[in-house]
């Protein structure tokens, strides 16, 4: 460590080895001064030959000394002839000199020795610091005078000193900020954190958001984790230093510490750097974990870490608020910047509809993230980062549109040629329903992503065609865009299911098909106070009108010709109530074609599945309300008109308990008429 405006400086040095058990306070050194350090030469043997003052005591105290030193240095500074020194310089300034190296030697032998650590005794810090403080004033006025002045020696005297106590702080300086407590107390969370993976495919449908650790439950006091006594220790170290003319040292020590520290607390939490080469060969899995990861380390950053950190640089350089603001800004730019790297590299990575929470998580952190650099920076510093998170905030929103816009592609492209069995819900339906409902889990941020999206589109083409009327006078939205977006990718999923159902040749089980998606969808939205927001209660209305036009159809289809059935019309043969005849023939087939009729649709039916229990009550309710009134009429007036005994077992085969029972097994998908099920 060199100093140019000093000459003839003593070769630098460090201290080895040191322990923090032992605390080491020979106070008595800096008390008296009984004698001089071994080897050292009386200064003064030039041809300008300065007298020393032979008034002075050489038991003075320490405070007495550095009195006489402030009243000497008085006397330099007010001199207006600098060419002109002063002709003798007081016995206290080499008493001084050899109190700093009497001093900055035992520090060195008891470190080695006993392992006492320097600073323990903040009196002693205090007084050591003054005497290297009242050195470096003499070296810097010794150096105003003339070089051939009678002054030089003292100057060549008090700079080696000087080099010596430099060289001694700068290597306290590293051992105190290496002293973090917070080294041991941030809890290492790779091997703690934990996250469920979405998965999304039409035979299973989930989604849980990340589940990691809580931020706050590494306090702030466990980073940077300094004691108060080594954050006063540090600062008189760094102001001493600042004061000496070794300011680019001083920060160099403190910002190497510093990042290495911040890099340490990071790599705690299970932080590590990842090249974009490497984000870009992971696969989603591992990928998926890191960004989990990431969000933790960008929250602890802006709740913890960098509000700590500044905290600490404003302690130690109080008296250098601008020198404190260019540390901090420099310590943490280059750890935020290779956060925000990180997010820029997910953004090109190849996109799927899994994707779509994890960006959205991201967006969300890095929107957190900007007002806590806004607070903590300035200047130049703070637009710059606040320019790059934006960035990269603005690039995920728009991979997070992107991927959201495509689930219209996905809903076009399904033209599966095959009808799903039973009428049951497709799977497409599910898929996009609880896609729509993890989705709007985020409502907040979507309509933030898609607004931003409007408006980039616009700004792209001044002259954007609005040929929806959406856009009003200003260029904002009448609508929302997001459920702009969410009622086309509705309409969409109608659609596709209106050309599913088409594969039934059933036309009733085509309508049960219609009723489970459509119930389903319902059913969906209702659940998800963000989805209804959206969709609003206009669209709920008329998506439940649909339905109870399907059930009508369903009836229509199914027990119009079983109702046929038990019409009274073409049975009796005239219609004077004294003379009426009820033709058996024709009685007779009436019951045996219901009969099959009956048999057949409850085979049938009854494999059918309507999974949602409330629209199966309906169900089963709406056609008992139909069915056994009907049949018990037409059993009650024409049974007596069959033969008792074995015509009568032969055309009636139920009664209206047995076709009541029976109705309760439709739609149950019952196993065992399965393989005689028709589509």
């Amino acid at each position: 460590m060199e100093r140019n405006p000093s000459p003839e400086k003593s070769n630098s040095f460090s201290r080895n080895g040191h322990n923090n058990d032992d605390v080491f306070s020979p106070r008595h050194n800096l008390e008296t001064v009984d004698e001089k350090s071994d080897g050292q030469q009386s200064v003064g043997n030039e041809e300008n030959e300065i007298v020393e003052d032979t008034t002075s005591d050489p038991d003075l105290s320490l405070p007495q000394i550095l009195d006489e030193v402030d009243r000497f240095l008085e006397t330099l500074t007010n001199a207006e002839d600098k060419s002109n020194p002063p002709s003798e310089v007081p016995n206290s300034v080499e008493l001084l000199s050899e109190i700093v190296e009497s001093r900055i030697v035992k520090y060195i032998d008891a470190s080695k020795t006993w392992g006492a650590k320097f600073g323990r005794d903040p009196e002693d810090v205090t007084s050591f610091i003054e005497a290297v403080n009242r050195i470096s004033k003499l070296s810097n006025e010794f150096g105003e005078f003339p070089s051939n002045s009678a002054l030089s020696s003292s100057l060549n005297r008090t700079s080696s000193v000087l080099q010596q106590a430099m060289s001694f702080l700068d290597e306290e300086l590293r051992l105190q900020l290496e002293e973090s407590k917070s080294n041991n107390n941030v809890v290492d969370q790779r091997s703690q954190k934990t996250w469920k993976q979405s998965s999304f495919n039409y035979s299973n449908v989930e989604y849980d958001r990340c589940i990691l650790p809580d931020p706050e439950s590494n306090k702030e006091e466990e980073f940077p984790g300094f004691s108060q006594e080594t954050i006063s220790n540090v600062k008189m170290i760094a102001s001493a230093m600042i004061n000496a003319g070794y300011e680019n040292e001083c920060c160099m020590v403190y910002s190497i510490l510093r990042r290495t520290a911040f890099k340490a607390a990071l790599s705690k939490l299970g932080y590590e750097y990842i090249s974009i080469d490497d984000v870009h060969r992971m696969q989603w899995e591992s990928l998926e974990g890191e960004i989990a990861l990431w969000i933790n380390v960008v929250k602890q950053c802006y709740t913890t870490f960098l509000s700590a950190e500044k905290k600490l640089c404003d302690s130690i350089f109080t008296d250098y608020p601008s020198l404190s603001q260019s540390l901090f800004s420099n310590i943490a730019r280059g750890v935020v910047l290779q956060l925000l790297n990180f997010a820029e590299a997910v953004v090109l990575t190849k996109r799927s509809a899994e994707k779509l929470f994890k960006f959205l998580d991201m967006y969300e952190t890095l929107h957190d993230l900007i007002p806590a650099i806004d607070d903590s920076y300035t200047g130049d510093c703070a637009q710059e980062l606040i320019s790059e998170a934006s960035d990269a905030k603005t690039q995920l929103g728009e991979a997070a549109v992107s991927i959201f816009c495509d689930l219209e592609n996905s809903i076009k492209c399904d033209h599966g040629r095959t009808p799903v069995p039973s009428g049951t819900v497709h799977p497409l339906t599910r898929y996009v329903m609880n896609y729509l409902k993890y989705a709007c889990e985020y409502k907040d941020t979507l309509e933030q992503v898609f607004q931003q999206h409007l408006m980039i589109e616009k700004i792209k083409d001044e002259h954007v065609v609005d040929p929806d009327g959406n856009l009003s006078d200003d260029g904002t939205p009448k609508t929302s865009p997001f459920s702009i977006q969410l009622m086309t990718i509705m309409n969409l999923l109608d659609a596709n299911l209106d050309m599913k159902s088409k594969l039934y040749r059933d036309l009733a089980l085509r309508y049960i098909f219609l009723m489970n998606n459509g119930r389903y969808i319902v059913q969906k939205i209702k659940g998800s106070t963000e989805i209804h927001e959206l969709m609003g209660d206009t669209w709920c209305r008329r998506r439940s009108s649909g339905l109870r036009h399907y059930h009508k159809n369903y009836q229509r289809e199914t027990w119009s010709k079983v109702l046929q059935c038990l019409s009274h019309e073409g049975l009796v043969t005239s219609s004077s109530s004294s003379n009426s005849k009820v033709s058996k023939p024709v009685l007779k087939e009436r019951f045996k074609n219901f009969n099959a009729m009956f048999d057949e649709i409850h085979k049938t039916q009854s494999t059918w599945v309507v999974s949602d229990e409330q629209l199966q009550s309906e169900l089963r309710v709406s056609i008992s309300a139909v069915m056994i009134p009907a049949y018990r009429s037409f059993l009650g007036r024409f049974k007596q008109h069959l033969d008792p005994g074995r015509q009568t077992e032969k055309y009636i085969k139920y009664q209206p308990e047995d076709i009541e029972t029976l109705i309760e097994e439709f739609f149950d998908g019952n196993p065992t008429s399965m393989a005689r099920r028709r589509t």
